[in-house]
């Protein structure tokens, strides 16, 4: 029987996977179906068709048609187009969110910010639309004039993991498409459904007001689609969510071809609490930080520094609000509910087998550590102390709700300590001394993409720059001057006077 949320979102049973414009949806019967379940029970939801290699075609042709004349509106057209993309999510927000819960499994006020998030990068993109400046420069020669500005780059190829199913397409389609640039959507298999809806409000959006569709939709098992639209020279930026160790190889075979990359990868986030720290503040930002999305999100917080001050404090009052958290497991579309379950079966594994490591070693488990025995892919919220800012279980992102509770004596030490790992996106320090946040904010502090004081790690907003350093991969998303990404830049010079000097004072006289 099918879901009544699907149904509200015009999904059926079987769907096609692919958008390929012109109002074609696309899905060959020869390639292998993707399965959608419900990681709450495990239950099927619906199938969804895998683009072939001729869907795929078909729509690069499409794709290349569809920019041609996108990038020919001005600007401001363009930011009109991604407004009523906006309103037209405003409009389903309670369906896409619901969907969001029910297909990834992260609680249903989740789900509703994920799609608040495309909403506001929406509202974003309008107004970067009348803001896409280039420089004025003074030229060191008589009668001249420098300037530079930005032209649309061509098509964007938009790779996106499970765990936010459509927030992070949104903030990278709507500034591309306000850049004059088309996307073309390759979605996580975990998660096609979410991927169908929103490409479905966006262009239907498009058509209504208009202006010509530019969203365009890939789903496919296995990794041949993903693979070839990296490689495809004729997509101008391949934009990439994953983990680490895939953004490595599609940041290889994108430069193999000169080709642009944004590569948005792992975190493995900390958060240090001094002995000055507000503990009203600090206890729910660290609890949702490391439990919210049940551990899956890029800027989960996997671990914590705490002055060996008030170490037992701290930890004594995050087991009771672990405690709290673990009565409210469940349904993510239940009201009440705080932590859903995790994508799989597989994350269910690999969270057994980091705790097993982990207990192993000597570590002790005060809260969790155990999968749930009912339906589902649930686990218990674990915090976990006694092990090192070194050991290769604490050095790696495990994309589950386990948090490692570490004591430290001096700030250094625990800058030291958080910032000796692989990755670098988001960062916090909870303090109530002046010198310790401006130090953990400087250049001999964090090391992160992102670093905060007072809150935590989790819940950027769309106005800053997202992304981070070092094995994070370097890309930057969403708002600042993050939409140059979407761009390339041109540097002109016009020669208004009766003369032809050269640059540098070099004479050529014939």
């Amino acid at each position: 029987m099918l879901h009544p949320i699907l149904d509200a979102l015009g999904l059926t049973e079987h769907n096609p996977g692919s958008y390929i414009g012109q109002g074609e949806w696309t899905g060959s019967s020869s390639e292998p179906a993707l399965e959608v379940f419900n990681p709450s029970n495990g239950q099927r939801l619906a199938t969804v068709s895998s683009a072939s290699a001729e869907d795929h075609e078909k729509l690069m042709h499409a794709a290349a048609q569809a920019f041609v004349a996108w990038r020919a509106l001005p600007a401001p057209r363009r930011g009109e187009a991604i407004r009523l993309c906006g309103e037209a999510l405003r409009r389903n927000k309670d369906a896409l969110g619901s969907l969001v819960a029910l297909e990834m499994g992260k609680v249903k006020a989740e789900g509703d910010g994920e799609v608040q998030e495309m909403i506001d990068i929406a509202d974003f993109a309008v107004g970067q639309s009348r803001m896409l400046y280039g420089l004025t420069m003074h030229s060191e020669r008589p009668g001249h004039r420098m300037y530079e500005q930005w032209h649309p780059l061509g098509m964007v190829g938009i790779i996106s993991a499970f765990n936010f199913p459509v927030a992070v397409w949104a903030w990278n389609a709507f500034i591309a498409a306000v850049c004059g640039d088309v996307s073309i959507w390759k979605p996580s298999p975990k998660t096609p459904l979410t991927a169908i809806a929103a490409t479905r409000i966006c262009n239907a959006a498009l058509k209504a007001g208009g202006f010509p569709e530019v969203f365009f939709l890939l789903n496919a098992s296995g990794t041949g689609r993903a693979e070839r639209l990296v490689e495809d020279p004729r997509v101008a930026l391949v934009s990439f969510t994953g983990s680490s160790a895939v953004g490595r190889q599609v940041g290889v075979r994108v430069a193999q071809r000169l080709g642009r990359s944004l590569l948005e990868l792992g975190g493995n986030n900390a958060i240090i609490v001094d002995a000055t720290a507000d503990l009203k503040l600090a206890i729910p930002a660290i609890v949702f930080g490391a439990v919210g999305t049940a551990g899956q999100r890029c800027t989960t917080t996997r671990r914590l520094f705490v002055h060996e001050s008030i170490l037992d404090d701290v930890v004594g009052r995050l087991a009771a609000a672990y405690a709290q958290v673990e009565k409210r497991i469940g349904d993510p579309l239940e009201p009440g509910t705080l932590m859903g379950p995790l994508i799989d079966r597989a994350a269910v594994q690999r969270f057994e087998a980091t705790v097993a490591q982990a207990r192993a070693a000597g570590a002790r488990i005060v809260s969790g550590g155990k999968a749930l025995e009912r339906d589902g892919h649930f686990v218990q919220p674990t915090l976990i102390t006694g092990v090192k800012p070194t050991d290769a279980w604490v050095q790696t992102e495990t994309f589950a709700p386990i948090l490692y509770v570490m004591p430290f004596r001096t700030l250094d030490e625990a800058l030291t300590f958080q910032n000796g790992v692989p990755q670098g996106l988001s960062s916090s320090v909870f303090t109530r001394d002046f010198q310790s946040a401006e130090k953990f904010l400087s250049a001999a502090g964090s090391d992160c993409g992102i670093a905060n004081v007072n809150i935590g790690t989790s819940g950027a907003e769309i106005g800053g720059a997202f992304g981070g350093e070092k094995d994070t991969g370097g890309g930057r998303e969403s708002g600042s001057d993050a939409w140059k990404a979407y761009m390339r830049r041109q540097t002109n010079t016009l020669n208004y006077s009766d003369a032809l000097p050269l640059a540098q004072g070099i004479r050529f006289d014939l």
